[in-house]
């Protein structure tokens, strides 16, 4: 078993679309963010699928390396399961073939989807929340100009900013009154 996460960067189309899959997506996050290893059961609720559903989509990225059981916590009829890796990102290059490429658009999808569903539930929980959460999110959105130099330049300062108050670090002593936020990035060319 793996004792130590890594950072991955993906290729393959069949772990791209074992990933295509918004509960899978959800258990990776809470797996690879949240530092802790879950049972089936736990991760049915933050997936929001049975136990038993849940189990089959961790063994499916068990079968990609993704996943692995974990140490048992005391009772050895449960399955505890731990994430691989503490990130990952998606980059099959510029020449992958149509399967590749098709694969890729499948999880970009699903990632994208997952993304629009957590903006539109803030917004629709925004003016039941406390005044200073209210008032500290943010979505906003500004045009550069700028060469491939200075976005690489840009895209690496805001990273290691992030890098602090990712969760993975601070869950095991999180700051009074801290809440897990996502943060999403994205920085493209336009024509």
């Amino acid at each position: 078993m793996t004792t130590e996460q890594q950072r991955i960067t993906i290729t393959d189309p069949q772990v791209m679309r074992a990933l295509a899959h918004p509960a899978r997506l959800a258990i990776m996050e809470e797996l690879g963010t949240g530092g802790r290893a879950l049972t089936a059961t736990e991760a049915a609720e933050v997936a929001g699928l049975s136990p038993s559903a849940t189990s089959y989509h961790l063994r499916a990225l068990a079968r990609y390396g993704l996943v692995e059981e974990a140490p048992s916590r005391g009772d050895a009829r449960e399955r505890v399961w731990r994430s691989t890796v503490h990130s990952w990102q998606v980059d099959p290059g510029q020449s992958a073939d149509p399967e590749t490429q098709a694969a890729e658009g499948a999880l970009i999808d699903v990632y994208l989807s997952r993304e629009v569903e957590r903006l539109r539930a803030w917004l629709a929980r925004a003016g039941g929340e406390p005044p200073e959460w209210y008032s500290a999110a943010v979505m906003s959105e500004s045009t550069l100009l700028v060469t491939a130099e200075e976005l690489t330049a840009f895209n690496a300062e805001v990273l290691r900013l992030l890098e602090p108050y990712k969760r993975r670090h601070r869950i095991a002593e999180p700051p009074e009154g801290a809440r897990t936020v996502v943060v999403t990035l994205k920085a493209v060319p336009t024509d």
